[in-house]
Parts: C-alpha cells; structure tokens; sequence
C-alpha cells in the first residue's frame, strides 16, 4: 500500500507525541503504513506513507540517490552565481552538497501558508524550484542560508515518481506502485523480508473522506532518515 499526503505546516511527520502537536495522525487513519522518509515540522508537502518495508528503504535511504523536487521561497533575488552554487555543491559543516538542479521559476499557485510567512516588506522574495539526491538534516534550508538566500517557505513537490499533483494541504491518496519499481534488486530481498509486515484486515480500514481529518490514536513511530 503507498499513500501520498500533502503534509501541511506544524505537522510532524509522526503519528505519535507526548506533546500532544498535529502528527500525521490528524490526516491519515490508515492502520500499519508509517512514512518513508521524513518531512520537518516546518516544511510542507509530500509525504510517503507505506505498509512495505523494503519500499520505505528504498525510499528513504541515502544510497539510493532517489531525487526528491522541492518549491522553496527564498528571501532576496538569487542571482546565476547562486544558482550555480546550489547546482555545483555547497560546503556546509557536514561537507559539501552533492550537485543538484536549481532553477528560478514563477510563484506557483498554492495558496497562503496558514500562519502567513513572515517577510520583510522591503525586500524581494523569489521562487527557486530544486531538485537533491541526498537527504541530510534541514539540507535545502542550510543551502541557501549559505549562499545567501535564507529559505522562507518550503514544499515538497516530488519524491521519485511521485508528485503532489493536486493535493491539498491536509489531503492523501492512494497510488499505485511504477512498473520499473515491481522488480526489486537482489540486495534489497532480504530487507523487503526483514521489514514487511503484514496488513491485517481484520482492523477497521481507513474509509472516510481521504484527506479529511482523523482522530488520533496511538502508535509506535518509525523513524527512517531525515529528509
């Protein structure tokens, strides 16, 4: 099983908190799928969720390279210098990034963040669309503090295959799995073995609304690699 949640703003990307914040309990009702990967409390948008273990791997491990696309406000008007810096790699206290696309592109039509961002009214703000292969801690954000572009909102659009496409915030859906991703490699049989756990359908199923809110309930959280 694979949905596809559109993670709003102050959501954690848990099901679980002794704090009692928004987690994704709030949205997804789902028995037995956990994320795949992980999504800041303070970013929005795409968040896998799965019931197959071998799938969340090869999701979220940092071997697999897979590219995730994220929409990101930044404060001030990046210029080609910076550009070619997030391109080319930027140093950062954990090593230098790995290359990566980067392109400015029009303000895209997602509506407020609920509370508003916070800017200064005297300077300009733009959009840059990128694209990483790797996942390390609050990555996207320390990139463009360090070429100068501190970021202002962010959004997952894609992870791999999969694609926001419509959703909005607070939303899922199901999807389905890409055919080039049906045939796992070799290396990855025994993860898929050591993690599956079954579905059992015996527990009431997730048949309200999708994307309606749901109501918490306690489970153990996962936790796979930062994104």
């Amino acid at each position: 099983m694979i949905l596809l949640l559109n993670k709003p703003f102050d959501v954690l990307c848990q099901f679980t908190d002794a704090d009692n914040r928004h987690t994704l309990s709030d949205f997804v009702d789902t028995p037995g799928v956990y994320p795949a990967g992980r999504l800041d409390r303070d970013s929005e948008g795409l968040v896998i969720l799965t019931d197959d273990g071998g799938l969340q791997h090869r999701i979220s491990h940092p071997s697999h390279k897979l590219a995730k696309t994220y929409w990101v406000q930044v404060e001030g008007d990046p210029d080609r210098h910076a550009l070619d810096q997030l391109r080319r790699g930027v140093p950062l206290k954990d090593g230098i990034t790995a290359p990566a696309q980067a392109r400015l592109i029009a303000e895209p039509d997602i509506g407020s963040r609920t509370p508003p961002v916070r800017y200064r009214a005297s300077i300009p703000t733009r959009w840059i669309e990128l694209t990483l292969h790797e996942g390390r801690n609050r990555q996207v954000r320390r990139m463009t503090a360090a070429v100068g572009h501190p970021t202002l909102r962010l959004l997952r659009v894609r992870i791999g295959p999969w694609s926001l496409d419509g959703l909005m915030p607070g939303q899922w859906r199901e999807a389905q799995m890409p055919d080039e991703w049906r045939k796992i490699p070799p290396h990855e049989q025994e993860t898929r073995a050591r993690h599956h756990r079954p579905h059992h359908t015996s527990r009431h199923k997730a048949s309200r609304h999708k994307g309606s809110p749901a109501p918490g309930r306690g489970r153990k959280n996962r936790r796979p690699p930062r994104d």
